[in-house]
């Protein structure tokens, strides 16, 4: 059976040069053109396409909103945003609710074919300038979120996450002694002091001793 595909763009040149480059493609086959959000979502249940080629940036219903709400009433079916910006904040929406890829409207006729026959077996089709935008944003949300973990085992409470030998190790460093003196306070080597100060020091998430006591200092005030 061939790939049915809505064409849904306010613009009336580019739904018929995409009408162009598809309707004789054997494998492909027009079942509808929406002009706007609304006329798409309205021809939906009769059309029944299987890809729907979806302009971003149209009046009153935006792409957006209209794959907001085929992600969640069709969501077998494939839709491949189409849109004249390389926009960041578009292409992440995109991917966001649920797009099975992103085309520029300059986009060649080979890679538009190319991109409904990928969509079709069910993968995913973001060109090079996309799928860089998704990366960086993957990068920089993991960044904050490793940043905002660090935080919050900081904010938990260092007293609560060590043993009861590394509480008194820590009061002996909070009191100024240095290791040696931890050593011969408690009966013990200096390694092991070494060991257990560097043990509470990763569960602190702390680099250096200053930080790990003012850590400690501020936690007991709580």
């Amino acid at each position: 059976m061939p790939i049915r595909i809505l064409i849904t763009d306010d613009h009336s040149v580019v739904r018929k040069g995409i009408r162009t480059l598809l309707e004789d493609e054997d494998d492909m086959e027009i079942v509808g053109e929406a002009a706007d959000g609304d006329e798409a979502l309205a021809l939906l249940s009769d059309a029944q396409p299987d890809v729907m080629l979806l302009d971003i940036t149209m009046p009153r219903l935006s792409g957006i909103d209209v794959l907001k709400v085929v992600s969640q009433e069709y969501p077998t079916m494939h839709t491949l945003m189409f849109s004249m910006h390389n926009n960041p904040d578009y292409i992440l929406k995109s991917v966001q609710y649920g797009a099975a890829g992103y085309l520029l409207k300059d986009t060649s006729q080979d890679e538009i074919l190319r991109a409904v026959r990928t969509v079709i077996k069910g993968d995913l089709y973001f060109p090079p300038v996309a799928s860089s935008i998704i990366i960086k944003h993957l990068r920089t949300a993991s960044s904050v979120t490793s940043a905002e973990e660090a935080e919050a085992t900081r904010s938990a409470g260092i007293w609560n996450r060590i043993t009861s030998r590394e509480s008194q190790i820590l009061d002996c460093l909070i009191n100024g002694m240095s290791s040696p003196e931890i050593a011969r306070h408690f009966g013990v080597s200096a390694n092991t002091v070494a060991n257990q100060r560097a043990s509470i020091m990763r569960k602190a998430n702390v680099k250096n001793v200053v930080d790990l006591i003012r850590l400690a200092l501020a936690d007991r005030k709580r």
